[in-house]
This record gives structure tokens, C-alpha cells and sequence, in this order.
């Protein structure tokens, strides 16, 4: 599949995310002079924003991706708190909440002037607590934990995520079957031990194992294989991922241990990095729950966290931002003969771009289908449909849509070869991906003017009565007889017309 697939399919996913919830405050202003009372300087604050940080933020971001997510965190009885819990309440479908005697809502004040950080202030006590000392918490968790695709942990060394609450969750989830995906912090790495992924930084990695990976030294990728191998013999995690800041990200497998996958960071200017790591983490769990492989969600990862370090202050990445990002980093890579590529889009893009013609005054055409082998049948469609609009729109069906209406031995090109081909045409303005077995929801989305296609009458043709509802036109075009997909596919085997 097309990575921009994987992002159709994350409203169909359930996150869980357990881990210490903090809120992140964000104070702006600027600083132009020196303070006459001693020699610092004076920051004249001019706004202020709040918003969920630490695993509150892998919580936000699984949300703006547009997936469902669950969480569970310890919050003080403050100020603080009640932020947070009103945040998760619009963010989050269930949130379970728990609470420790004394223990204040984490607070992180960060100072930015302009876009230099100056200085951050940390308000929290760290706690311990149990989350499977109360009966009914635990019944609570454990349903959580059912409910969920993939569990991301977000650990910060507060205390949700105590080495024996580690443990319980990962033994649990492995007797479920469930993938666990973990944010880690310090050296005491045994509380991982099991999990389906590890993502540390450099050093959090230099700490577990001892061994210092220095990305400018010629060994770099040899001590980071050893440092893998190390935890993967000790602790028996299947996968890590190591983020590395500026030089990208590396993937290693406890299956394959000597074999290192190493891609270039996509930052281009960094504003801030706060977060960036929990976009990351979400992005991953979202992308592997969707069905990825673990170097196709670590691409998406990459991408969403060259993103994120663009915006100030904790930030989120969407699924539009992301399904954008990778088009455009696609088609520049590929030099001016895939520009091609650009004509590729997202939902979302597609009815941005169909509004802003209709209010330029231009009529907006659509079609739609899986076109596994185009031949000429499909030319003369699109160059009817063409005398209908200014600007014309065709849905394609992905690999997964195409197998549930064809069975599995179609499509016989993936989704990208026939997005790329039907881009590749000249009366074809943009094509847009779809994975509903129908494509009545895109249809619902970008509303055409005139909706066209071959043999369809609007009693079986319900995007035709849609567009017509709604004041369109739904034109049945006129059919090339002796052209279908179904006989060049025969032909080609050799079997009878």
C-alpha cells in the first residue's frame, strides 16, 4: 500500500495511551533590554497558551490523526488538572482517571521569546501507585487494554509507569495479542522487557546499554547494532526504533539484528522540538494499527516529526498536514518527471480545492472506480467528462477496496501504479484515494457540480442522487463497447472471450 493509505485508515483505529499526563504552559513575549535591577534580562510578556503535554500529547496527536484513543493518568485536585481533564474529556472517547494522595497535576512552564526558548519551570512531585491494586481499576484498565489496536506507553518517570505497572501491562498485552509501543525513559530498561517496540533517543539508549553511538564517527551504525543487540538479548523487546535528532531516525528488528535501516531527518527549519517525540510515538501506533510494517510506519513517523519541529511550542501533526507533506517530499524526490505526484491528494485536499473553484465561478466534474488496466473505454469517458467541468476530480479505489469488490486476485497494478497513471493524464486535474467499498463519503466530501460515469442509472447510482440532491447534474455516459478490464485481463491469460 501507498503510505498515504495507512492515513485513510486511522479513524478505524483505537489507541490506547497510558502514561504521565502533564500540562504544558507557554508563555510568548520578547526581550529588548537588560533589567537595571542586575544583569538579566527583561522578558515582556505578551500571551500565553496551555495544552496537554507529556503523554497528554501522544493523546492529542492520536486525535488530530483521527484516531480513536483511550488514556489513563494520574492527575492532581488543581488548576492544572482540571485543564487537562476537560482537554482529554474533548479529545479522548474514555479517560481513566486516578489519583495519589499529595501529588500536584505536572506543570511545565516554558519562557519563549520569540522563537529562542529561554528557560523552562517544572511544578511536580514525583508518586508511585499501583494500577491494578483496586479491583474495579483494574477490571477497567483491562477493558481499555481489549478495546485497544496498539498500547502506547508514554513514560516520563513520574510514576504511572512503574517497572511492576510496566510489566503487568506488557504480559497482558502479549496474552492478547496486542502490540505495545514504548516512549522510554532512564536505564532501567527491564520494565520494557517483552514490548513490540522501544523508541528511544541517542541517549536514553546510551544509558540503557553503556555505549556511546556518536553519529559523526565512522562506526556509528556498528555500535548501534551492538547497543540493540545488547537489549535485545537482555530484555527479549522485538523491535527499536532510535531517534537521532538531526540525522533521522534507525530501525533495528530482534528478527533480523545485524540489519539497520537508517533515514534522513525531514526537518527543514526546527522551531521547537517540544513533543516532537510524542508525535512520533503517535504516529507509529497509529500507522502500525492500521496495518503497516514497522520501516513503512517509521517513514510516516519521520515525516510527521519533520512537521511538528516547524511549529512552536507541543504541537500536533494532522492527518491532511501529513497526507500533504508526503506528497510533496515525493514529488520533489523524484525530480520534474514525477511532478505527476502533485496531482495525487488527500480528502481533505480535494475538497479544499473543488471549494475554491466553485467559488471562482468553475464547475467541478467527478468520476470514480478502480481502473486496474486503463485502456481506451476509459479515455473516452474521461474526455466526455471533460466537456462537462473546468475542473475534474477522479476517486480511485485502493488495493483493499479493490480486493473486497473483485476478490484477491485484483488489482492486477497497486494502488500507486494507477494513481500515478491516471495522474499522468492530461484531462485528469487531480486523483484522490478511497477505501469504502462505495464512494459515497468522498463524493459526500467534495460535493461536485456533475458527477459522470458509464451505464448507471440513478435508481442503483447513489452518489449520482446525492450530487442531485444537493442541485448538481448526474450525467450517464456514453459506454465504448468491447473494452473492460475483466477481458484484457482473459486476453492476456490466453482464456476465452
Amino acid at each position: 500500500m501507498m503510505l498515504s493509505s495507512y492515513i485513510d485508515l486511522f479513524p478505524q483505529v483505537n489507541i490506547l495511551c497510558i502514561g504521565d499526563m502533564m500540562l504544558d504552559h507557554f508563555v510568548y513575549g520578547d526581550i529588548n533590554r537588560i533589567s537595571p535591577e542586575a544583569p538579566v534580562p527583561v522578558f515582556n510578556s505578551l500571551g500565553e497558551k496551555k495544552m496537554l503535554g507529556g503523554a497528554g500529547n501522544v493523546v492529542a496527536n492520536c486525535a488530530a490523526l483521527g484516531c480513536r484513543v483511550n488514556a489513563v493518568c494520574v492527575l492532581g485536585e488543581d488548576e492544572a488538572g482540571r485543564f487537562v481533564r476537560e482537554t482529554l474529556g474533548r479529545l479522548a472517547d474514555r479517560t481513566l482517571f486516578l489519583h495519589s494522595r499529595g501529588v500536584p497535576t505536572i506543570e511545565k512552564t516554558r519562557i519563549i521569546a520569540g522563537n529562542n526558548h529561554i528557560i523552562r519551570i517544572d511544578s511536580e512531585k514525583k508518586f508511585s501507585i499501583d494500577l491494578f491494586a483496586d479491583p474495579q481499576t483494574e477490571q477497567t484498565l483491562e477493558t481499555l487494554m481489549a478495546q485497544a489496536d496498539v498500547i502506547l506507553l508514554s513514560d516520563y518517570l513520574k510514576g504511572v509507569l512503574a517497572p511492576e505497572n510496566c510489566r503487568r501491562i506488557i504480559s497482558l498485552a502479549r496474552e492478547n495479542g496486542k502490540k505495545v509501543l514504548v516512549d522510554p525513559k532512564g536505564n532501567d530498561y527491564a520494565r520494557y522487557a517483552g514490548a513490540f517496540l522501544v523508541k528511544p533517543n541517542l541517549k536514553e539508549l546510551s544509558l540503557a546499554t553503556g555505549i556511546t553511538c556518536r553519529p559523526e564517527a565512522e562506526d556509528f551504525e556498528d555500535e548501534l547494532l551492538r547497543a540493540a543487540g545488547m537489549l535485545f538479548s537482555k530484555f527479549h523487546m522485538e523491535n527499536l526504533i532510535i531517534t537521532l535528532s538531526e540525522h533521522g531516525m534507525a530501525f533495528v528488528s530482534s528478527a533480523k539484528p545485524d540489519t539497520l535501516l537508517h533515514i534522513s531527518t525531514e526537518g527543514k527549519e526546527v522551531c521547537d522540538v517540544s513533543g516532537a517525540g510524542d508525535t512520533c510515538l503517535s504516529v507509529l501506533g497509529a500507522a502500525l494499527a492500521a496495518g503497516a510494517e514497522v520501516k513503512d510506519a517509521m517513514k510516516l513517523a519521520n515525516t510527521a516529526a519533520g512537521i511538528v519541529v516547524g511549529k512552536v511550542g507541543t504541537a500536533t501533526v494532522t492527518g491532511a498536514e501529513l497526507k500533504s507533506a508526503l506528497s510533496r517530499r515525493e514529488s520533489s524526490s523524484n525530480g520534474p518527471a514525477w511532478k505527476v505526484k502533485r496531482k495525487i491528494i488527500s480528502r481533505e485536499e480535494a475538497q479544499a480545492v473543488a471549494s475554491e473553484a466553485r467559488a471562482a465561478g468553475k464547475k467541478v466534474g467527478f468520476t470514480n472506480g478502480c481502473f486496474d488496466l486503463l485502456h481506451y473505454g476509459h479515455l473516452s469517458s474521461f474526455m466526455q467528462a471533460r466537456e462537462y467541468c473546468d475542473l475534474f476530480i477522479v476517486g480511485l479505489n485502493t488495493d483493499a477496496s479493490v480486493r473486497r469488490l473483485k476478490g484477491e486476485s485484483r488489482p492486477v497494478q497497486d494502488e500507486k501504479s494507477r494513481s500515478l497513471l491516471l495522474a499522468s493524464l492530461e484531462m485528469v486535474d487531480f486523483v484522490v484515494l478511497f477505501n469504502e467499498d462505495t464512494a459515497l463519503p468522498l463524493v459526500e466530501a467534495i460535493r461536485p457540480d456533475v458527477i459522470l460515469k458509464e451505464g448507471y442509472s440513478l435508481d442503483r447510482w447513489p452518489e449520482g442522487r446525492f450530487v442531485e440532491s444537493c442541485g448538481g447534474k448526474a450525467v450517464a455516459l456514453e459506454r465504448m463497447e468491447g473494452y473492460s478490464t475483466t477481458s484484457l485481463v482473459s486476453r492476456i491469460k490466453g482464456q476465452p472471450q
